[in-house]
């Protein structure tokens, strides 16, 4: 299976504070779509760990559509950064024995750019468009009658003369993914047959993915490291990839990558301040002001953006929700509350 992929960037504009976490689930650069990771990513469903309900939706679509000799229905995955939708529609491709042409909506900004990905598709091809949601108005309009009637109007000329043609496109599969399937419009996300919520990983699953990586990485990895740097990565594979990698440097420097045990990964994980419940330390100064400052809280938001020298939007966007989450964090009418279970961990209670 072959890979095409147009100019991407994976992950909105953070602040410079909050962009460069280690547990920051958006992609970074270097794991960008352009640098592709294919030596670790599953190449087929069976390599794929996780997601157990979703492989076996997309395993019968797979099938039927490769026994009925058509193009897989139009799909829509939606989730959390970093649960792997991406790797997902890679999967669909080579087991469809197609290319997957690689895209995403900010690099699609004039109708012509969706016009000529969508001329040279062959027959059966994946398009994976990320961050699908971004799309302009115009481009959602010429995809519209190119996932349902498998053709674009254009017009050509302007004024009087002005004309409409009509091309013909083949049998093609549009994979779009977001994280925020609301933001799509309805006429849009209609026309996808199938959509499907990618989940946070299991702890039995994060442990099976951290050994994987580190097996493709030739290193040995004791099952209690694996067990350390899964309980860390906020239910995120992209995370634990990323937190392995890091424990691999300390193991360098020191001189260990005979056996990488338990011990020291929690020691590289704790050079990085992430804490046994994947908090690092943006997280705990967040919780810390509204603790010390306003007692618990309730706090508003903008209060807290000026008080940690941060945007509100990112606040609400990038570190709020894992919080949340672990039920550290409440949002009220009046305000954010810290919860008990956030005194305790933090040794406040």
């Amino acid at each position: 299976m072959a890979i095409v992929s147009s100019n991407v960037d994976g992950a909105d504009v953070l602040s410079t504070k909050t962009k460069d976490r280690v547990v920051d689930p958006s992609a970074s650069s270097e794991e960008s779509l352009l640098s592709q990771q294919d030596n670790l990513r599953p190449k087929s469903l069976k390599d794929y760990i996780g997601q157990k309900d979703l492989k076996q939706v997309l395993g019968i679509a797979i099938r039927a559509a490769i026994q009925r000799e058509e193009a897989l229905d139009h799909i829509l995955l939606y989730g959390p950064p970093g649960l792997g939708k991406t790797t997902m529609a890679l999967v669909l491709a080579e087991e469809l024995g197609v290319k997957c042409r690689v895209t995403s909506a900010p690099a699609i900004e004039r109708p012509r750019d969706i016009i000529g990905i969508l001329v040279n598709l062959q027959p059966r091809e994946v398009l994976f468009v990320d961050e699908i949601h971004r799309l302009t108005r115009v481009a959602e309009e010429l995809l519209y009658p190119a996932m349902e009637d498998k053709k674009i109007d254009i017009t050509v000329g302007k004024g009087a003369g002005a004309r409409t043609r009509s091309i013909e496109l083949p049998p093609f599969t549009l994979v779009g993914a977001t994280t925020r399937a609301g933001s799509l419009g309805s006429p849009l996300r209609d026309r996808f047959g199938l959509t499907q919520r990618l989940d946070f990983y299991s702890l039995d699953d994060l442990v099976s993915i951290v050994q994987r990586t580190a097996r493709l990485l030739e290193l040995n990895l004791s099952k209690d490291a694996s067990i350390e740097i899964a309980g860390r990565c906020r239910g995120t594979p992209r995370i634990a990839n990323r937190l392995l990698k890091r424990v691999r440097d300390v193991a360098t420097v020191r001189g260990k990558l005979d056996l990488i045990d338990q011990k020291l990964a929690h020691d590289a994980l704790n050079l990085h301040q992430v804490d046994n419940k994947g908090l690092d330390t943006i997280d705990r100064r967040f919780l810390e002001v509204i603790i010390d400052n306003y007692n618990g809280g309730p706090v508003g938001i903008e209060t807290l953006a000026a008080a940690l020298g941060e945007d509100s939007t990112t606040l609400e966007t990038v570190i709020e929700p894992f919080l949340l989450q672990l039920a550290f964090l409440k949002r009220t009418p009046r305000g954010r509350v810290v919860t008990k279970s956030a005194l305790i961990h933090l040794g406040k209670n």
